[in-house]
């Protein structure tokens, strides 16, 4: 793959890293392996990160074109997706609308129930709900217990908590808040774990390997997913092959769906008692930390972390 890249004409790339998310930590560990990724490859790649720099000198400077490698807000939400636009300065994965919907885990289970694709049974919180005692402790009455509270634009697992009993619901309603003015109460989904990248753009698109998330006690949490060796991941996933296929149907559909391009990777749960997979949501600007997923899978697949790096960064595109 190395070898159908022009690495000249990619010209100078500005690897975008850190920002101003709660997810920095993660970015700045997922920028420098992509950094020194292409480095690797003889590509000019230059570390740049907008929380110290503005956003206009990467056209001062002469950037061809940039790697997101920021996670969560201000990063993948469509807003620096929208700057480089202005600038014409054309950047990986998703652009302006994709990464919009996707961020925002309601939205994105409104377009996929439109689709069709499923996604577990949820309710939104406001503001004004989240003040209302009896609307939060009547959630569980809806969806069930246990179920999961989370803040719909955050990632990483942040403020996420696994609801038991209707004690917890004011807890966990008030953590994912700290984070979020909107709380999103979703079903829990008892089962595997799955995860399932994509590469390309529309009819192009393609799935990676599917990766089974195997967590102590289910608790695949930002410590775990980060900082221990404590989880297995399993690739290949150890499922039947049938059902694998069946996973990366509904993930390809689900990321055309949203109009996603570049690349992605999309977190679901197959329920234990039919092996139905549900969707929980869309990541536009993966991790690509020694922990992360979608090189575990392209490993998986033949693909190394240089040629990834390397074929998304070829891929850097304008929406226009």
């Amino acid at each position: 793959m190395t070898d159908a890249v022009d690495i000249k004409a990619l010209g100078k790339v500005a690897v975008l890293m850190g920002g101003s998310s709660a997810e920095r930590e993660i970015s700045l560990l997922s920028g420098n392996g992509v950094l020194a990724a292409l480095r690797s490859q003889g590509v000019d790649a230059q570390a740049f990160d907008p929380a110290e720099r503005d956003l206009v000198e990467l056209r001062r400077e002469g950037f061809a074109r940039c790697f997101i490698a920021l996670h969560g807000r201000h990063g993948e939400d469509g807003t620096v997706q929208g700057a480089l636009e202005l600038l014409g300065v054309p950047y990986t994965g998703s652009g302006v609308l994709a990464s919009a919907i996707a961020i925002d885990k309601v939205m994105t289970k409104r377009v996929w129930l439109a689709e069709g694709l499923p996604t577990p049974r949820y309710v939104s919180l406001a503001r004004d709900a989240q003040a209302d005692r009896t609307r939060v402790r009547g959630v569980p009455d809806e969806l069930g217990l246990p179920l999961i509270v989370k803040p719909p634009h955050e990632g990483s697992s942040i403020g996420v908590t696994k609801v038991m009993g209707y004690s917890q619901m004011q807890d966990a309603v008030a953590l994912a808040a700290r984070y979020d003015a909107e709380v999103l109460c979703e079903e829990f989904i008892e089962g595997d774990e799955v995860t399932c990248p994509v590469l390309g753009a529309g009819e192009s698109a393609i799935a990676l390997p599917v990766i089974r998330i195997v967590a102590p006690g289910g608790a695949y949490d930002y410590q775990n997913k980060y900082f221990t060796d404590a989880v297995n991941y399993l690739v290949p996933c150890g499922l039947p092959a049938a059902e694998e296929r069946e996973i990366q149907r509904i993930v390809v559909a689900a990321y055309r769906a949203l109009g996603c391009r570049g690349w992605g990777r999309a977190d679901l749960m197959v329920r234990a008692a039919d092996r139905k997979p549900f969707l929980l949501e869309m990541n536009t600007s993966p991790g690509m930390t020694g922990h992360s997923l979608v090189p575990m899978s392209a490993r998986a697949a033949g693909i190394s972390y240089e040629q990834l790096c390397l074929r998304l960064v070829q891929d850097a595109a304008l929406d226009g």
